[in-house]
């Protein structure tokens, strides 16, 4: 029985055919995946129909057999309200005004169903692996990791248990374990009829949970058949080209640049947060982590999702707290952050794990990259930091054009490269990478990679790497160290590591 059927779906915004004639349909109990490069179409053709997209809709759109498109908002309404949504930036769709218990409690009522209890609230949590899910339920949104703001957005898609789920990159943040545990989820939900249109670029997950894919390119449809058929043996040259992109471990080692004299060393580095009530004990986010990275060298740092990842590397930038050990800059120790000076802010920038949240939607591209300039490098006047906006675009691969666009402007690739422009202004020597390319198909992510080699190679650049994807650090990294639970168990030589991993936590990041 077909839950959702798509027919000639075209898409105009403004004088740009954004969708041309797309078609798909999701069986009841099935999934059907959309995959394709970045600015393919693939989020346009899920949101669209249901009037969450700019632009005139035109085509057929059924979900039960209620048609979506040319309906008012009014009567849109209640249909799209028998659909679940997990958009893919969770960071900018949870609202941050809001605990976790409160935006769960909505999403039931806006859906239809009755007020769930406390007791509810924490199953829909603990149903998508949220560790303590009952304390979190009072937690915003900012004291989750990127990961779990991810499975609560899927809990709050299908708490008023949804006919169909429409899930646009709904693992993107996560580990591989996880990822799977999450389709796993997912799979079970459909076991119970609901009916799932996944956005997806990791390949090898569509084939294993899919049914049927369907493979767009510049906003049509190229391919489209049997998930383990089509990805297998794909037929279409843009198929075929997602397919070879894909990274794996089997791969050959990576030829990577010579590093060079010892940059930062982290000793003992500690970050602890009180309890939430003022009664409750003080929680440890890390322990005792330490690691140094030297010129040009590329240290992955990975782990399980809420493992303590971005807060080591917050502590790291003195972007978050650090409440104990020490840091050290070229032997030189770091002082705190009220007292950091102006050379260690230019030296280590970051790169945040959401580039379009990190641009504010209100500045161009242009005036984004200006920022640090302004503030870190005063000596430049306008005409100087102009003709350095203009050579960062050059260098990160952006033409000229885009110094006017807005965030909103941006394709997910277009908007990391900004970001990783934004945090070369002021020239650093290493920059904190946190989860690069978690929301990029392998094209793009495969594109950003290489302008990160090209960059380590003639800048001597040296990158803190925050990633679940072992398979992607290893093209660009020479060492490797895994967290867990806010430790650091385990780091050592990249492909020594991938050998003879020693402790549990790696061999579950290999699937070991």
């Amino acid at each position: 029985m077909t839950i959702y059927a798509v027919e000639r779906l075209s898409l105009r915004i403004g004088d740009a055919d954004i969708l041309c004639d797309i078609g798909f349909e999701v069986r009841r109990g099935a999934c059907t995946a959309l995959v394709g490069a970045s600015g393919s179409g693939k989020s346009m053709s899920c949101f669209a129909p249901f009037g969450l997209a700019a632009g005139d809709a035109s085509g057929s759109a059924r979900l039960d057999g209620a048609e979506l498109i040319g309906l008012a908002k009014s009567a849109l309404r209640p249909v799209r309200a028998r659909a679940g949504f997990a958009f893919q930036q969770p960071a900018t769709a949870l609202s941050p005004h809001l605990t976790i218990g409160r935006q769960l409690r909505e999403a039931t009522v806006a859906g239809g169903a009755p007020p769930p209890d406390r007791r509810a609230l924490a199953a829909m949590l603990d149903r998508v692996g949220i560790a303590e899910p009952d304390a979190k339920l009072d937690s915003w949104p900012h004291r989750l990791s990127g990961g779990e703001r991810q499975r609560v957005m899927i809990a709050a898609a299908v708490a008023h248990d949804p006919i169909l789920l429409v899930a646009d990159e709904p693992t993107s943040a996560l580990d591989a374990p996880l990822r799977h545990a999450i389709l796993d989820l997912i799979d079970r939900l459909r076991q119970d009829g609901m009916a799932v249109l996944l956005v997806s670029h990791d390949l090898p997950l569509v084939t294993q949970h899919a049914d049927r894919v369907v493979v767009l390119q510049a906003g049509r449809v190229v391919e489209s058949g049997a998930a383990r058929q089509v990805l297998e043996r794909p037929a279409a040259p843009e198929t075929r080209a997602l397919v070879h992109a894909s990274p794996t471990l089997d791969a050959p080692p990576p030829v990577l640049p010579p590093t060079g004299a010892p940059l930062l060393e982290a000793r003992d580095v500690g970050v602890t947060v009180p309890g939430r009530s003022w009664r409750a004990p003080a929680v440890a986010l890390v322990e005792d982590a330490g690691f140094t990275i030297a010129e040009g060298e590329a240290l992955a740092l990975a782990g399980r999702s809420g493992s303590g990842k971005s807060t080591l590397a917050r502590a790291i930038g003195r972007l978050g707290p650090m409440t104990a050990g020490a840091l050290y800059w070229r032997g030189e120790p770091v002082p705190d952050r009220a007292r950091l000076p102006v050379a260690f802010r230019k030296a280590v920038q970051p790169v945040f794990q959401d580039p379009v949240a990190s641009l504010d939607p209100h500045w161009t591209v242009a005036a984004s990259i200006e920022e640090p300039l302004r503030h870190l490098c005063p000596e430049l006047d306008a005409i100087a930091r102009a003709e350095r906006v203009a050579a960062l675009l050059a260098e990160v691969e952006l033409d000229r054009s885009f110094a006017d666009r807005r965030p909103s402007e941006l394709s997910g690739g277009q908007a990391q490269r900004v970001a990783i422009a934004r945090a070369l202004a002021a020239g650093p020597e290493l920059i904190l990478l946190d989860e690069a390319t978690s929301a990029l198909d392998v094209l793009v992510a495969g594109r950003i990679l290489s302008l990160l080699q090209r960059l380590q190679a003639d800048r001597s650049l040296a990158i803190l790497m925050i990633t679940h994807d072992l398979a992607v650090a290893r093209s660009l990294c020479h060492r490797l160290a895994v967290m867990e639970a806010g430790k650091i168990v385990e780091q050592g030589p990249f492909d020594r590591m991938l050998a003879s991993p020693g402790h549990p936590a790696t061999r579950h990041l290999l699937g070991k």
